[in-house]
């Protein structure tokens, strides 16, 4: 049996808005609206934002979504992060690790947080 992830709905308080903020940190680019959607690619998988209301709640229960990423793309990615002044952290719990780049795993991982509080995470190196 084959099976593939092939969307996640990310919930967002303006879709616009964030299905713009995460492919300008990527390097990626936002689909046209499909629906009440904003597709994001992200390889095969789309990740689709859609306004909270129409998920049935008024405000945002921040998610994790981590990409990983090779040695030259996580160097631009994070010089877009700090191009853009964002906040970064190098573990997802606490100690937070702010400022830093997280090595622990052989590879390098950085987290920041999307306009509704998601955290982002960039990695090389898989921990599976």
């Amino acid at each position: 049996m084959t099976i593939s992830l092939n969307h996640a709905i990310v919930p967002a308080t303006d879709k616009q808005a964030s299905a713009g903020f995460l492919p300008a940190i990527l390097g990626l680019e936002a689909s046209a609206q499909w629906g009440p959607f904003v597709p994001v690619r992200v390889g095969d998988v789309s990740l689709d934002f859609a306004d909270v209301n129409l998920l049935g709640t008024q405000q945002v229960t921040p998610h994790h979504y981590a990409f990983l990423v090779s040695e030259t793309d996580f160097d631009q990615i994070f010089a877009r992060i700090r191009d853009a002044d964002l906040s970064f952290y190098a573990n997802r719990h606490e100690p937070k690790r702010p400022g830093e780049i997280n090595y622990d795993r052989g590879g390098r991982t950085v987290y920041f947080d999307d306009p509704d509080g998601h955290i982002m995470e960039v990695l090389t190196q898989s921990p599976i």
